[in-house]
């Protein structure tokens, strides 16, 4: 037999199921060492079925945000599944402690989507503040009849203003340094501890929730979906806050209680929200915020939609997986207790 047909022949090691196409080089990369089935619906998102078929007697998934990994997923994927990388930073979606338990390493692509999700948060705080949707939609539908007008689109200022910012971390950070350079006054409440080092570097002041929600002009949402942070946001907070106040969210969701957002838009509570994250994704046709197009700007979950951005992100996860498949350390680990499990 000649050599080039020993080479073909050879079988690979792993196989691994992917939930989504996503951005180069992370297929050929694990490809070059495992066998590689990728959900294929021109798209869409994997169904439940489709993710239980695909996972079977498989060595690692890796899966985005919109897939739930719970203990069933596990169950079916059997005793192989060694690794969960995961197309995102947060890990929400994955049941971590089932994953620990039974020695499986979650992963994530870590800090790579700061600064690109941080520019968003910005360019909302912009858009909200400043009309600048409604202003392209004046111009384009040829609703702009008198040119210049002292009392057209009249919004709000960022400069100067007091920016509060739920969840001091990478991204939160990422934000205040933008708030910075526009001379902002910048408060913050973390759930968990003070981050000392940006208090020190661009002045930013821990006050507790119910200050920060009284006293912020914007209020951006960056902290971790879980059990405390869930309808944080909600009507008794909405109704301390000012009414020339507005909320920006770019972390998930459901951090917001949209029922109460809603609410608090119509009796203007608030001036108006900009949100690249709602509680359903896509939202019901019927979901109020769709039609509250003077106040509120709303993002299809685009934070870190960069080229740049989504490209690192999927090097990460291929990364992250290979590693531990190969016995070494995962670049961003969401459950470091499953080394103590194994």
């Amino acid at each position: 037999m000649k050599p080039v047909a020993i080479r073909l022949m050879k079988q690979k090691k792993w196989g691994v199921y992917v939930t989504r196409r996503i951005l180069d080089p992370a297929i050929p990369m694990m490809l070059e060492e495992c066998n590689v089935s990728v959900a294929n619906h021109r798209g869409k998102p994997a169904t439940r079925t489709d993710l239980l078929n695909g996972v079977r007697d498989k060595d690692a998934i890796l899966c985005t945000l919109t897939d739930k990994i719970d203990a069933k997923v596990m169950d079916v994927a059997g005793s192989n599944l060694k690794v969960i990388s995961s197309y995102s930073t947060g890990v929400d979606h994955i049941d971590i402690k089932e994953a620990t338990k039974r020695g499986i390493h979650v992963t994530s692509t870590g800090n790579i989507l700061t600064e690109a999700t941080a520019d968003l948060a910005f360019a909302l705080i912009l858009a909200t503040s400043r009309r600048i949707v409604q202003g392209h939609q004046i111009v384009t539908s040829k609703r702009w009849k008198y040119g210049w007008d002292p009392h057209l689109l009249l919004g709000s200022d960022v400069h100067g203003m007091v920016i509060g910012i739920v969840g001091l971390g990478r991204i939160g950070s990422a934000v205040a340094r933008r708030a910075k350079g526009f001379d902002m006054k910048i408060i913050y409440h973390n759930l968990h501890g003070r981050n000392l080092q940006m208090e020190e570097q661009v002045g930013a002041k821990h006050v507790d929730m119910d200050e920060l929600i009284a006293e912020s002009d914007f209020l951006t949402l960056h902290c971790s979906l879980n059990n405390e942070s869930y309808h944080l946001i909600e009507k008794s907070n909405l109704r301390r806050m000012k009414k020339s106040s507005y909320i920006i969210n770019t972390a998930r969701g459901q951090i917001i209680n949209e029922t109460d957002l809603t609410k608090a838009i119509k009796k203007r509570w608030i001036a108006g929200a900009g949100l690249d994250v709602l509680e359903k994704e896509p939202p019901s046709p019927n979901n109020p915020l769709l039609k509250m197009k003077n106040v509120v700007v709303l993002l299809p979950h685009i934070g870190s939609a960069t080229f740049s951005t989504r490209t690192k992100m999927a090097e990460t996860a291929a990364r992250n997986l290979l590693n531990i498949l190969n016995g070494k350390s995962a670049i961003y680990l969401a459950n470091p207790q499953v080394i103590n499990n194994l």
